[in-house]
């Protein structure tokens, strides 16, 4: 991937948008693969940028985070 660091890529990005928040990579992107592979490619970033609007709308902390994350990577999985 021509030694593109996704951390500074988040920094720069959030930055760009101003919000001041971590991300949890991994989480982020098991989700994305999840839904990639299990509904349909177009399904990772909608599922995923519906992760971080729940996640405003609730001002979650990482562990509410990762719960909602665990529930779309359940209904993901478990999509026929």
């Amino acid at each position: 991937m021509g030694g593109v660091n996704l951390h500074d890529w988040i920094d720069e990005l959030s930055d760009i948008l101003d919000v001041d928040t971590e991300v949890d990579e991994a989480l982020v992107l098991d989700l994305a693969r999840a839904a990639a592979h299990n509904v349909t490619r177009p399904a990772a970033p909608v599922t995923t940028y519906l992760l971080g609007f729940a996640a405003g709308m609730r001002d979650a902390n990482p562990e509410a985070i990762e719960a909602l994350a665990a529930r779309a990577q359940r209904l993901a999985e478990g999509w026929d």
